[in-house]
């Protein structure tokens, strides 16, 4: 059985007899009580003939007296809104099993919703229950929701309403390197100023995986905040497609499936690389005017992203390694970043300073450190080799991991972490 139960009556026909609608509604919900008790919520639409007046909050309550849970009712401006918070409440609760309770119009309605506001974490099971109820032979202006919106629709009011929400949690904040030539655009986000409300994706969450929570219109919506504060706009976004691994994309280029690095001598377009622990890598050369980004973890690291991306601005555009520039980003640090033996001796061999304690069955790794002395030795300057710093802050490099209030760490939050970006255009 699923876990919660939600009665879609926005999508029933006017003209057809309330109390059949609620003797079809109580024997489900009553059935399913017997069966297993779960949450039910009903979900109404107040700019209808179906809006309160027709199943107001008291008539709803009465079915379900004598039953051990109480129903919830969604009655807000906008069926985005009411999912919105139906979403809010099963997180809350931890749940992901959903049955929708609707007609066969309903379905097709709330199938465009579940794509835009939830992610293959949920699973749904639709119940068609109200289809003799709704008759195509009743004029439209009797009928609610006539017709299933397209999905530009539905997609344009769920934008609407999330444009419209407060931040989760403080203020936008973008980290950036005065080393980087004023030619260019460029930045690190935090995890501030977003509208994610999961606590590991709060707030500014910037990836959406779908076998985590957060739904692709919510992170598109973090990316638009993104944008308006660091001054580009969120469809020129180019961001990885990380494998953990050394492939580059050269923009215009057939793009291979998947990538670590990516670089370009295209103005106006925004590419950027993902990191929540791993390495977010910007490359400039203000000679050629030529960018790159690279995603690069421990195993990215080993395998050589870094050289891998400079390799591409070079043969391709022309660059010189002397003329490039590299701001690493946020990462996780030794402090917090350990990595067993056999993997840990790679990082030994690249230079003693990359590990500590490599005695111990779980030494402590400096990816940076690594990042460092291949740059250095595939000829990049070490006076053009940065890391990024918190402002007012200059005497150390952030880590990740310790640093909750400003950024995501999966080594910290587990499998359903959040993620910042390192993003970069020529201007």
């Amino acid at each position: 059985m699923a876990e919660v139960t939600l009665v879609d009556l926005t999508n029933i026909c006017s003209s057809e007899s309330d109390i059949c609608v609620k003797m079809r509604v109580r024997t489900f919900c009553s059935l399913t009580e017997n069966a297993s008790p779960e949450p039910v919520y009903f979900v109404t639409d107040p700019g209808s003939s179906l809006g309160t007046d027709r199943f107001p909050r008291s008539s709803l309550l009465k079915m379900f007296v004598g039953f051990s849970n109480s129903p919830q009712i969604l009655c807000k401006s906008s069926l985005s809104a009411s999912l919105y918070s139906f979403k809010q409440a099963i997180d809350e609760s931890d749940i992901s099993n959903v049955k929708i309770v609707t007609s066969s119009r309903g379905r097709e309605v709330f199938q465009v919703y579940q794509e835009l506001l939830f992610t293959s974490a949920y699973t749904f099971e639709y119940c068609i229950m109200f289809d003799n109820l709704s008759c195509d032979s009743c004029p439209p202006g009797d009928r609610a929701n006539s017709s299933a919106p397209a999905e530009g629709d539905a997609r344009l009011e769920l934008s609407t309403f999330l444009q419209r929400l407060p931040a989760v949690k403080g203020d936008i904040t973008v980290l950036r390197s005065a080393a980087i030539s004023d030619c260019f655009g460029h930045g690190f986000s935090t995890r501030t100023g977003g509208i994610s409300y999961i606590s590991t994706m709060s707030s500014m969450n910037l990836f959406c995986n779908p076998r985590r929570k957060d739904p692709r219109a919510v992170v598109d919506e973090n990316r638009r905040r993104l944008g308006l504060q660091a001054g580009f706009h969120p469809r020129q976004l180019n961001l990885i497609k990380c494998n953990h691994a050394s492939d580059v994309w050269v923009m215009g280029k057939p793009a291979p499936d998947s990538y670590d690095g990516l670089v370009t001598n295209q103005s106006g377009v925004v590419i950027a690389a993902p990191g929540a622990d791993c390495m977010p890598l910007l490359f400039t050369d203000p000679v050629s005017k030529v960018i790159g980004v690279a995603h690069a973890g421990w195993k990215g690291t080993l395998m050589g992203i870094a050289m891998a991306t400079v390799k591409a601005m070079v043969s391709e555009f022309g660059s010189r390694p002397a003329d490039i520039m590299v701001v690493v980003g946020p990462s996780v640090g030794p402090c917090c970043f350990t990595l067993e033996q056999d993997s840990a001796r790679k990082f030994h061999a690249i230079h003693p300073d990359c590990v500590q304690n490599m005695d111990s069955s779980e030494p402590s790794v400096d990816i940076r450190v690594a990042t460092r002395v291949l740059l250095e030795r595939g000829g990049i300057k070490p006076e053009h080799i940065e890391n990024i710093r918190i402002p007012n802050q200059t005497d150390s490099i952030p880590c990740t991991s310790c640093s909750p209030e400003l950024f995501f760490s999966h080594r910290r939050d587990g499998l359903n972490f959040g993620t910042q970006i390192g993003f970069l255009w020529i201007k």
